[in-house]
């Protein structure tokens, strides 16, 4: 079962039927016994760094991804659940988040935000997450992101849009994309499908 983190944030319906088409059952839980023993997580995000890190504590989310984490148990990050799982944000103010990655988000720098719409992504060498859609465009909306490259072993997938940032990253049971996969057609169901292979 997977199960989807439902703390007040991301477009969890989509979500929802998006892994349903993968085959398996989902359920959407803000239980944290459920979604700690679930076969895989998915932390959903939309809005602000901050005000999903607010949500997330309220149902003791940041606790329940270390724990995750501690167990090897697959998590799946989405868009500004991509976010917070790095140290801190800098949208609003600081915020600190879950730090499972170090590394700051920060505003893009580009002529135009959001950047909204499809792009492709240069897909990291053995990427398994990815495999069978490399060469894909997939859909963003967002004004912030990881722009420096992390020190770490994870690997690390890059998006341009005026200047690189982080568009997704794999790390053992970990992964997480700053793309909506549930909302990138066929390319972003074969990628959900590839998570969800490794469960």
């Amino acid at each position: 079962m997977i199960a989807i983190l439902d703390y007040g944030s991301g477009n969890l319906r989509s979500a929802l039927r998006a892994f349903e088409r993968a085959g398996k059952e989902v359920l959407l839980t803000a239980d944290y016994e459920i979604a700690l023993e679930a076969e895989g997580l998915v932390v959903p995000g939309v809005g602000a760094f901050g005000a999903c890190m607010e949500g997330l504590k309220s149902v003791r989310g940041d606790q329940l991804v270390r724990e995750r984490l501690t167990k090897a148990r697959p998590t799946l990050g989405i868009c500004v659940g991509m976010q917070i799982l790095f140290a801190d944000g800098v949208e609003h103010g600081n915020h600190g988040g879950v730090a499972i990655w170090p590394g700051r988000v920060e505003k893009l720098t580009a002529k135009v935000l959001p950047h909204m719409g499809w792009n492709t992504v240069d897909v990291a060498s053995g990427s398994s997450l990815f495999s069978g859609v490399e060469g894909e465009s997939f859909y963003f909306v967002h004004s912030y992101g990881v722009v420096e490259k992390i020190e770490s072993s994870a690997l690390q997938s890059w998006t341009d849009y005026d200047s690189r940032f982080l568009a997704a990253i794999e790390d053992g049971a970990f992964s997480a994309t700053q793309f909506h996969p549930e909302k990138s057609g066929d390319a972003g169901l074969h990628l959900i499908k590839n998570w969800v292979s490794t469960l």
